[in-house]
């Protein structure tokens, strides 16, 4: 028996291999894999659409020798059916990235758009070649149907009123486009006030007063006219479609996660956060374990460790990422412990990133004295000789009307219109079921003549439970009219009041590439390190990642790494992205401009004022 080694045999006879060109060619027959069938489909859609569209805009296009091309793709028609191409090559634009993501209507709707282009090639420029092709990837579809199985994702009414702003913007864009796209035809020199008119009454199915000879009136009015029509549809489509529910943790979820939470409620500084109501939850099969996650623009970001025993975590996870699959999302677990990630790692095969550590303060070994306390000691006995005096007192002990005022004045006192936090908010004060959280407050006498819409509160910080003898800080707001270091003198009489209310640890903030940062600023760091650090000191001028690990360094904590969880390197920006949504540091929704917040004097801000951390903090 001859073994073949390097192309030939033991014995020394060379053998024959098969062409290289020959297993290009039976790949390319052979065509993608099924996973990839999606990608394949959904790139060849967009690049498509994007000809179709050139073909029904510019009209030199159609006489190109692209055109000889375009003419075989679905929609691609003559200039008596620009209309057509332009709808249709809009339609596949607005399906690629559906049928990327293997959603099910999108392929639906594919599958009824392209029997319309082959429909549209014999009846309007009878070419049977673009016909065949549309037919053949009707077929191919068909014939792939199993690979698009995903579910839609959670939607919002709110889409449909983006969808006719945008699509609205932009057919009125692509619309003004057409209309100076023939200039030999049109007749006269329209200024741009008559241009913009025709436009919009083309868009509302009107005809303008532009004319144009060789019958490319109806070229222009059908465009327009279509895109109209298109903008409308759409946005009726996205305002009567059957309501999916959005993300949204049910009663009887809360429940179960609040059970969890007190058997396994110690292992994890951000169990509590899993309650935020805005969040879904699913459960391991014995109900032992969970995960809560938010879908944001396809990602389905789970935050913290899993809920539960941690011999039930495999289960919980494997809901999670069958969840994932069927609605095409992209899994990833935004801050989970070392040991959240290697079991994450360890089921699904994705990968872990170290993103930052978090500050961890253990009570007994807190103390002012000493010289690394110096400046904090310092502060707060300033500000203490200043007038001001603390409270710190569970939820439950504050009186309703004492609570109704911590509640209006955190509002108030809020930065941004809308909440902000995902991971470590709770995005709730007070809540009947949070009796066991603790608020602490700061006070100091208004002087005579001084607004005080809130009475005596000037700062006030909320922390949530950590387990049965551990606190997570959570919000951290105060009034700019008082004096700086209010959250230094908060965090120091929670940790002074922590032995009484039987509180033996505290998670201060997150600190974002805390070793990147420390490491750094280092005599003899590598050039890669430093510019790294550098790269984190100028993204600090927006987002303040250094502030911020510097105010946590006062308290002299010990830091635990945290990770973020992801498939490959390519899916890392979008995650970036998702997380920063979820965080609310970027919003795609539209402005709300009658919205108005609560009408409070504008204080005076000291020059000498510390940047205050509660801006980039669990919940800014």
């Amino acid at each position: 028996m001859s073994v073949r080694v390097d192309g030939k045999k033991s014995d020394g006879v060379p053998q024959r291999t098969k062409p290289k060109w020959l297993s290009v060619l039976a790949r390319i027959v052979k065509g993608p894999k099924p996973e990839n069938v999606p990608a394949v489909v959904g790139t060849v859609a967009a690049v498509i659409g994007l000809l179709d569209i050139a073909a029904g805009v510019i009209p030199r296009f159609r006489i190109s020798r692209v055109h000889h091309v375009a003419e075989l793709l679905p929609g691609a028609v003559t200039s008596f059916a620009a209309a057509a191409s332009i709808v249709v090559g809009i339609l596949l634009l607005m399906l690629a990235h559906g049928l990327k993501r293997a959603k099910q209507r999108a392929w639906l709707a594919a599958v009824v758009v392209l029997p319309v282009g082959a429909a549209a090639h014999l009846l309007y420029r009878h070419s049977p070649a673009g016909a065949v092709i549309s037919l053949l990837l009707f077929a191919y579809l068909v014939r792939h149907k199993k690979a698009f199985s995903a579910l839609p994702d959670p939607r919002s009414r709110w889409k449909a009123l983006a969808n006719f702003v945008l699509m609205g913007g932009a057919s009125f864009a692509l619309g003004w486009l057409i209309v100076g796209s023939h200039p030999d035809q049109m007749i006269g020199d329209p200024p741009v006030r008559e241009q913009i008119e025709h436009v919009v009454w083309g868009l509302f199915g009107f005809e303008g007063s532009i004319r144009y000879t060789d019958n490319v009136d109806y070229t222009v009015g059908y465009s327009l006219g279509a895109l109209g029509l298109l903008t409308v549809a759409t946005t009726a489509f996205l305002a009567f479609r059957p309501e999916h529910p959005a993300a949204v943790l049910t009663e009887e979820d809360e429940d179960r996660l609040r059970e969890l939470l007190a058997k396994h409620g110690e292992r994890d500084s951000l169990g509590h956060f899993a309650l935020r109501r805005d969040k879904s939850v699913v459960f391991s099969p014995s109900g032992k374990a969970a995960v809560s996650y938010r879908v944001v623009s396809g990602v389905m970001l789970a935050s913290g460790d899993p809920i539960g025993d941690v011999e039930a975590w495999p289960g919980a996870i494997e809901q999670f990422m069958e969840l994932a699959k069927r609605h095409s999302w992209t899994p990833a677990v935004a801050g989970c412990s070392e040991t959240g990630g290697e079991v994450w790692t360890r089921e699904t095969g994705l990968d872990a990133l170290e993103m930052g550590d978090e500050a961890i303060v253990d009570v007994a070994d807190f103390s002012l004295t000493g010289r690394a306390m110096r400046n904090v000691r310092q502060m707060v006995k300033r500000i203490e000789r200043n007038g001001y005096s603390t409270k710190v007192r569970r939820v439950g002990d504050l009186s309703p009307e004492e609570l109704a005022v911590v509640q209006e004045a955190a509002n108030a006192w809020r930065d941004t219109e809308e909440e902000r936090g995902f991971s470590m908010a709770l995005g709730r004060i007070g809540d009947p079921k949070d009796l066991d959280a603790i608020i602490a407050t700061a006070h100091r006498d208004p002087e005579e003549g001084e607004e005080a819409p809130f009475g005596d509160l000037k700062a006030m910080q909320h922390y949530v439970p950590w387990g049965k003898d551990g606190s997570s800080l959570e919000l951290m707001r105060r009034d700019r009219s008082a004096d700086p270091g209010m959250n230094e003198l908060l965090i120091v009489a929670f940790l002074q009041a922590a032995p009484e209310l039987k509180i033996t640890r505290l998670s201060l903030n997150f600190a974002f590439f805390r070793s990147a940062l420390e490491r750094g600023g280092k005599l003899g760091a590598g050039p890669v390190v430093r510019m790294q650090r550098a790269v984190l000191v100028f993204l600090s001028r927006w987002f303040q990642i250094e502030s911020l690990y510097k105010f946590n360094e006062k308290f002299r904590p010990r830091w635990e790494p945290r990770f973020v969880v992801f498939p490959n390197n390519r899916d890392l920006p979008r995650i970036g992205f998702a997380m920063m949504q979820a965080e609310g540091f970027l919003t795609l929704s539209m402005p709300r401009p009658w919205r108005r917040r609560p009408s409070v004097p504008k204080p005076c801000v000291h020059e000498d004022e510390q940047v205050s951390p509660a801006e980039v903090t669990r919940a800014a």
